[in-house]
Formats: structure tokens, C-alpha cells, sequence
């Protein structure tokens, strides 16, 4: 594939992959080489991440044990975001889906995910809270991320500046048909709040890496990488993040090169 000669490219932090599967897999080595570097992770959810975190798992569990026990000791990441009114024991929250992936498999100790708490009774102070627990931990080292249909990375939906921190908000309806997969199909079930890191505790990270599969996500993914920096299309304000890398397949990025 022939892609245009955009500053992504001419750095080198535009990686594209034949397939979905083989994205997993690059985005996975890099997961496991942070850990190896003691990095603390900012992680993300949603179907694109499903295969990330199965690649994961088999690269972590085909280690020898005493290696994989010293990788995830004091294991503590991050999480994006949570739906407000949604706790762990829900199975269509984030908290249920890490543990699923992550915390169950890999026998993480109680803590190591952190998340939003969706029932806490002041979901505004909560973000507070949230934000001001990942400032204590020292920040993000590397975060991962997905790219919503509307260009909404975390749950941050335009219009959005690059200056919005952590908080709760409205959800667009876009994201909730977007998210109704894990809610019966059904748009309406879907929460209509969530808490959420900004894209001030985003670009703060010192490492970001921008996972992409599906052609559904292709022109969304050409508006964030090569149209000028805006609030309509939140991740594009990733383009100013120096230590940006982006991972997608052939499919999501068939629109970056015409």
C-alpha cells in the first residue's frame, strides 16, 4: 500500500497490518515489552482490544512461570473510563470486561485494574478522585487507546477540546449504538453517562498507541490523522503528541492513501 508522506509517516508511527489478527499481535509484543520495562499501562476496552488481550494472555502464559510471576507483580494499570450507574458485579461494564480478559485469567491481585468506580453516588467527584489517584501514581507510561465512529477516543465525544480533563458526560447516541453489542443490541440500554479520563490525562501519557481495525473506521481514521487538529474530531489532538504510534490494518487505513 502506497500512503502519503504525512508527518505519521515520515516519523515512522504508522504501522499498517494485513489483518485485525496481526495487529493483536504487534500490539501485544509492545504491551508485554512495557511491562517487562516495569511501564505503568493505560488500557482501553471494546471489541478491538478483545483480540489484543487474548494475544496477550498467550504470550504471557507461555512464559515460565516464575517470569510471568515477576512480570505481574505490582501489576497497576489504568483504565479510560467507565459507565456511570455500572459496577464490577455488572457484566456489561468495563470492570466486568477487564476482569474477563485480564484480571481472571492472568490472577492479578485485587487493585491492580483500576477503574471509575460507575456507582459511586457523585460520579463528578469520583472523576476527581480518579484523575487525582492517576496524578499520584505518577501518570501513564504507555496508554492504549481505540477510536470511537465519531472520532471520540476514551468516552471524550466532540466537540472536545485538548484541554478537557477528567470527568463525567453525556454520551452521544453514535457510541451508544455504537456500544449496544454488549447490551442486548439494544442502543436505549446503554448508559447514557459515563466517567472518563480527558485528552489533558491522555496526551499527558508518555507514550500513546492508537489501535485501528475495520473498515468501518477508515474515513474516521483519516480525518484524525490527516485533517488539521480539531474539537469535532477528538482524537485527532493526538496528532500533537510526540511519542504518538498508531496500529492499524489494511482495511481501516485504505483511506489514508487517496
Amino acid at each position: 500500500m502506497i500512503l502519503p508522506r504525512t508527518p505519521l509517516l515520515v516519523q515512522g508511527r504508522l504501522r499498517v497490518e494485513p489483518h485485525p489478527e496481526a495487529v493483536a499481535a504487534v500490539v501485544a509484543e509492545q504491551l508485554l515489552t512495557a511491562l517487562r520495562q516495569r511501564a505503568r499501562l493505560g488500557l482501553a476496552t471494546g471489541r478491538t482490544m478483545e483480540p489484543v488481550y487474548a494475544a496477550l494472555r498467550e504470550r504471557l502464559q507461555q512464559l515460565p512461570a516464575p517470569q510471568r510471576r515477576a512480570l505481574l507483580e505490582g501489576w497497576r494499570s489504568f483504565n479510560l473510563d467507565e459507565y456511570v450507574g455500572l459496577g464490577p458485579a455488572d457484566p456489561a461494564s468495563f470492570a466486568a470486561f477487564m476482569q474477563q480478559q485480564l484480571g481472571g485469567p492472568l490472577a492479578l491481585e485485587p487493585g491492580a485494574l483500576q477503574l471509575p468506580d460507575g456507582r459511586a453516588a457523585d460520579p463528578d467527584a469520583e472523576a476527581l478522585r480518579y484523575a487525582a489517584a492517576l496524578a499520584a501514581a505518577g501518570g501513564i507510561d504507555l496508554q492504549l487507546l481505540g477510536l470511537g465512529s465519531n472520532g471520540h477516543v476514551g468516552f471524550n465525544e466532540p466537540p472536545c477540546s485538548a484541554l478537557a480533563a477528567c470527568r463525567c458526560l453525556q454520551l452521544s447516541q453514535a457510541t451508544r449504538e455504537q456500544n449496544a453489542a454488549a447490551f442486548g443490541g439494544d442502543p436505549a440500554a446503554v448508559p447514557e453517562r459515563a466517567i472518563t479520563l480527558g485528552m489533558s490525562e491522555i496526551l499527558a501519557a508518555r507514550r500513546l498507541l492508537l489501535v485501528v481495525t475495520g473498515a468501518a473506521k477508515a474515513q474516521i481514521l483519516r480525518r484524525a490523522l490527516l485533517e488539521p487538529p480539531c474539537a469535532q474530531v477528538p482524537a485527532s489532538w493526538l496528532q500533537q503528541h510526540p511519542q504518538l504510534e498508531v496500529v492499524a490494518d489494511q482495511a481501516a487505513a485504505a483511506a489514508l492513501s487517496h
